[in-house]
């Protein structure tokens, strides 16, 4: 599930980095449950969901939560294997590809950017600081531009709002340098923090100084030189402001500001003192940062199990989860550095597939068609859905719902949240097919958390904003949420099969109803209407 955007950031907060694993996979040979004809229709039903098993999710989480996916990054060849498997999974079960040319996998463009050291630089009157060798960009990799501007000087760690509210206006427009103590090992989440909150409230850019010694300094400009990636549908200049944050080295600071009264010694020695934001006098500075980009691609998979209803088939119950993560990241102290999110979320990964199966071996297939959707790119924006969506390989309005599942494996063992169940009759549906399953001893219920805005924060809502109505299957987060801990260990299988079946029987309750789900006017007005 995703988070405000990190990308490489929380990588170079520690300084280092660690290569993957690489591990031979294999695809499933496990034979589809093959359908019983003459068998009545909730029969067939029952059957089907029968093959929705523990075990056999599990065997298929542990291998897109391996170590040998590396951890599924957007984009990154671990994903790419990864979506092979589920296309590979799609063609044994029978599915027609979801394409339209043959191949279960859409593929969507994406930006690769890295910064171009040689041009790119933070002058002020004589004295240049060089991108590498002084300076380096920690975010705002994917932006290029010139940026010249008065100098602040911020230094401190106590009351930065009451600060920034008595210097707003001083703030706004101007470089902010955000002087750490001369012990601080790096640039830690606070200061990180600290520096986003800086940079919202209106400065040019952000500069967070850095004592780290050579060998922690060069691994740093190492990662900084990695490509970040951006949408590729979005035109360069269109990415935003550029309103860069960047390390910068003491030493080389020290050049820049020895004839503007600047003590940085002393401002490092408050670094526990209430936040002080102060001008250089008569300084300006230019930071310029220039980027090289190439055109690269990242996968969604799409299959579909073709509807039985002559007119009905020609509209589409959506299934989706996100089959990507967030990658690998500096080791910990056991040496783990493989991000493998087995919750977030092979976890609703695997519960579409095993749909799908289940789908797949009925003999009498719902009215309506299914469709199949395994979507990259959700931890660094909803960029898989948002493609998907606007370039889809069927009508966006003959999607009739969307049933979304990320992050279903974990937390209790008999209640799972369906978020948007009151912005439609999808809920009413849900409660029915709930209520006539207790076998599943499981309970759908509604949002516990309206303040995180959990219902923008999952690839349903790149449908739900186009008019589709959407259910958000989703267990909450957890210790291990984005961590090197969400492993299949700690994954509830058992759990996870059941919340499986009874989106397999809600799917088929939405397939086979004469009547499409309805919007609440209310909430169609305020979600999709204000944004068409």
């Amino acid at each position: 599930m995703t988070t405000r955007p990190m990308t490489r950031t929380g990588v170079l907060l520690a300084l280092g980095f660690a290569a993957g694993i690489s591990t031979p996979w294999v695809a499933s040979a496990q034979a589809v449950a093959p359908p019983q004809r003459g068998v009545s229709p909730q029969a067939d039903l029952v059957r089907a969901a029968g093959t929705i098993t523990e075990a056999d999710y599990l065997r298929k989480v542990g291998v897109i939560a391996h170590d040998s996916m590396g951890g599924r990054d957007t984009p990154s060849a671990g994903l790419e294997k990864t979506a092979e498997w589920i296309a590979a999974e799609f063609r044994r079960m029978g599915l027609r590809d979801g394409v339209g040319d043959g191949s279960f996998v859409q593929r969507y463009p994406l930006r690769s950017l890295v910064v171009d050291l040689d041009r790119s630089a933070l002058t002020g009157g004589p004295v240049r600081l060089a991108y590498g060798r002084d300076i380096i960009p920690l975010l705002g990799t994917d932006v290029g531009g010139e940026a010249t501007g008065g100098v602040v000087v911020v230094s401190g760690s106590r009351d930065l709002g009451r600060a920034i509210q008595d210097n707003a206006s001083t703030l706004r427009g101007q470089h902010a340098i955000l002087v750490l103590a001369a012990s601080a090992p790096g640039v830690d989440q606070e200061a990180f923090r600290t520096a986003l909150t800086l940079r919202n409230a209106g400065a040019r850019s952000v500069m967070v100084t850095s004592s780290a010694g050579d060998a922690d300094w060069a691994a740093a400009t190492d990662r900084s030189m990695e490509p970040s990636v951006a949408r590729g549908w979005i035109p360069a200049g269109d990415a935003g402001p550029f309103r860069p944050i960047l390390i910068v080295r003491t030493a080389s600071l020290g050049r820049l500001l020895q004839n503007s009264g600047i003590d940085i010694v002393s401002l490092q020695a408050r670094a526990t003192e209430p936040v002080r934001i102060q001008v250089a006098p008569r300084m300006a500075l230019t930071l310029t940062q220039t980027t090289r980009e190439e055109t690269i691609t990242a996968p969604n998979v799409v299959g579909i199990v073709e509807g039985s209803d002559p007119t009905l088939r020609n509209e589409y119950v959506v299934f989706s989860a996100h089959m990507d993560h967030i990658g690998i990241g500096t080791p910990d102290a056991r040496g783990d550095s493989i991000f493998n999110g087995a919750d977030d979320d092979a976890s609703g990964t695997i519960a579409v597939v095993e749909i799908a199966e289940a789908m797949a071996s009925l003999a009498n297939k719902p009215r309506r068609s299914m469709l199949f959707l395994l979507v990259s790119g959700e931890e660094k924006g909803l960029w898989g859905s948002e493609y998907f969506a606007n370039n889809s390989t069927v009508p966006t309005d003959r999607m009739v719902a969307n049933l979304n599942l990320d992050m279903v494996a974990r937390n209790w063992t008999d209640t799972i949240v369906a978020i948007g169940k009151e912005h439609s009759d999808l809920g009413a549906t849900l409660e029915r097919v709930n209520a006539a399953h207790p076998e599943l001893r499981m309970t759908a219920i509604d949002d516990l958390w309206p303040e995180e805005s959990f219902y923008t924060r999952s690839d349903h809502y790149n449908f739900a904003v186009k008019g589709v109505p959407v259910l958000f299957f989703f267990n909450g987060t957890h210790p291990d949420y984005h961590g090197r801990d969400d492993e299949v260990e700690r994954i509830d299988g058992e759990k996870a099969a059941r919340i499986a079946r009874l989106v397999f029987y809600l799917g088929a309750e939405i397939g086979n109803t004469d009547a499409r789900p309805r919007w609440n006017p209310e909430s169609y007005a305020r979600i999709v209407n204000t944004r068409r």
